[in-house]
């Protein structure tokens, strides 16, 4: 009896071996897709906060949270399965449908800058695509689906990334690395948004606070002591900084993130092109990317990142602004159709 209990107790400590093997797999393929996923969770964090600029600052982080909470059903509900059930059964789906995603965010960047350059003419637009809305809370929620929805994209090309990245994984662990790194990045990008959109608000305590060393510690009457005193000139510099800059941050990343939708949009449509064979736009690219490299060897590979960058723009740019008018013209009117309400009996009499 002894015996076989210290056989089952060798048998567990070599489970429990397997176990923390297979673990540290997890982490290192977690950690490899992350990184290699770096990107596109730079363009999301890009994004973001532009669909929260204009609401009072109370409604700020409640809008993030939603946006979060959204963009993790995104990862885990409908994109972990998705993904693993396109992988196994219809592989040939994915690219189409990574495509098809390009292209709506082609739209969307293609639009912010139409919306730039011209806006009346994109408020037209807007007018008759969107239902404007009834009320604050109408406005909220609009701009809560909209960021959802870009973030559905940007989420299909992270977690696809991440797929990319484990060819030769059992099922199980890419289900377990595919949360993981959709779980981590989430909880970082909507944390870095939450710290932008409320850094005024910081700013703004900061440079009218007294007790800047004694508000750490939530003593916030008596004289101010010779710790805030030598700390409140540079407290109060920083926050009138971020009071004056905060505004033009937001303005830098607001471009930032259109730039951001075009250029990952039209990446993806240039490499979907390639590969149903039509690589010439892709070559074409690459060969500027490289001869712009070469001539600047010292900072070859930002030259090369940028070049390419600027060539899935160009890119996704004449593909959002050839949308602009197929989505007014076309997919609207259709979808009106089905958003149209039956007529109330008697309406015909009224």
């Amino acid at each position: 009896m002894s015996t076989g209990l210290i056989a089952l107790l060798d048998d567990i400590a070599g489970l429990a071996k397997v176990a923390a093997a297979s673990l540290d797999d997890v982490v290192a393929q977690s950690t490899k897709a992350g990184a290699k996923a770096a990107g596109v969770v730079i363009d999301d964090a890009a994004v973001t906060p532009r669909y929260v600029v204009g609401f009072t600052a109370a409604r700020e982080v409640p809008i993030v949270a939603r946006i979060a909470w959204g963009s993790l059903k995104n990862k885990i509900l409908f994109l972990l399965p998705g993904a693993l059930l396109l992988s196994l059964f219809a592989p040939w789906a994915i690219t189409p449908l990574l495509m098809l995603g390009g292209a709506y965010l082609c739209y969307e960047g293609a639009e912010k800058v139409w919306h730039a350059v011209a806006p009346h003419g994109a408020s037209q637009h807007e007018a008759v695509v969107l239902a404007p809305p009834e009320n604050p809370k109408a406005l909220e929620d609009a701009k809560v689906r909209g960021a959802i929805g870009t973030d559905f994209i940007l989420s299909a090309e992270i977690m696809a990334i991440t797929l990319g990245t484990l060819p030769d994984v059992p099922l199980w662990e890419q289900a377990v690395v595919l949360a993981v790194v959709g779980i981590g990045i989430t909880v970082g990008v909507y944390a870095v948004v939450a710290l932008i959109v409320k850094a005024d608000d910081a700013g703004l305590a900061m440079a009218a606070g007294e007790r800047p060393i004694s508000a750490i510690f939530r003593r916030r009457i008596g004289q101010p002591s010779g710790a805030d005193l030598a700390a409140r000139p540079v407290t109060q510099a920083i926050g009138r900084g971020l009071v004056v800059g905060m505004p033009w941050f937001l303005k830098v990343l607001a471009i930032v993130g259109t730039a951001a939708m075009v250029w990952v949009g039209g990446g993806i449509i240039v490499h979907g092109l390639a590969g149903y064979g039509l690589p010439e736009v892709e070559h074409a690219t690459h060969g500027a990317a490289v001869a712009a490299a070469n001539a600047v060897p010292a900072v070859a590979g930002a030259v090369e990142w940028l070049v390419t960058a600027a060539g899935s723009g160009v890119v996704g740019l004449v593909v959002g602004a050839a949308l602009i008018p197929i989505v007014q013209f076309v997919v609207s009117p259709l979808l009106g159709l089905f958003r149209q309400e039956p007529k109330r009996h008697g309406a015909a009499s009224d």
